[in-house]
This record gives structure tokens, sequence and C-alpha cells, in this order.
């Protein structure tokens, strides 16, 4: 009998610890169907940092990093990566700043980029 608890209690767990990603993976599904906005809701307090800290520090960054692209634009030229300084200096910044949901810790994707990336 002892033999058979025990194998009872091993195959319950067993079976138990197997559905976990499936609920894992229903508990995390996007409720808007938009694939832009796939994280969770944030809590509170990481909306209200979001909006008192990083969103000031993001958009000092961004006119930061645009008066640095103006100033190195004959360089950028000279060398041929003016999409890529504007995309790191200006464009990536702005849109943590202003595309990303309160809260969020990621932004949207770049336009053109693959979603695999």
């Amino acid at each position: 009998m002892n033999l058979f608890r025990s194998c009872a209690v091993t195959m319950a767990l067993s079976t138990a610890l197997m559905t976990l990603p499936a609920q894992a993976q229903s508990a995390h599904q996007n409720v808007s169907g938009d694939p832009v906005y796939t994280a969770d809701a944030p809590p509170a307090y990481a909306m209200m940092g979001d909006l008192l800290i990083a969103r000031p520090l993001l958009i000092a960054a961004t006119v930061v990093g645009a008066a640095a692209f103006v100033v190195s634009l004959p360089f950028t030229a000279l060398g041929g990566n003016v999409p890529e300084a504007a995309d790191a200096l200006v464009a990536e910044p702005g849109r943590a700043a202003f595309a990303r949901c309160l809260g969020c810790t990621t932004s949207h994707p770049k336009p053109g980029a693959s979603a695999s990336n």
C-alpha cells in the first residue's frame, strides 16, 4: 500500500508540474489582440516611476540626441550613416519616451524590423 501511495503522489505531482507551462501561457495571453501590447499590465508603482522619472529623462535624451545629431550631421553624411545616427540619437529615445505604454519596459518594434529579433 505504501508503494501505491508513493506512485500516486509522484504521478500527481508530475502531472501538476507538466501543466504549469500551459497555465503560464494562458495567464499571459494578449487581452487586446494587438501584438504590440503583449506585456502584462504594469503595476501602479511602475507607472508612477515611468511618469515621474523615466519619461522626463527620455524626453531630455531625445532633445540632447537631436542636438548631437545636428552637430554630427556633416561627419555622418561624409561617412554615409545618417539613417543609423538618426535612429540611435533621436528615434530610439523618442520611441521609448512617446510610443511605449506607461510602465512598460519595451517599446514598439522598429519599423521594418522582423518580429523574431
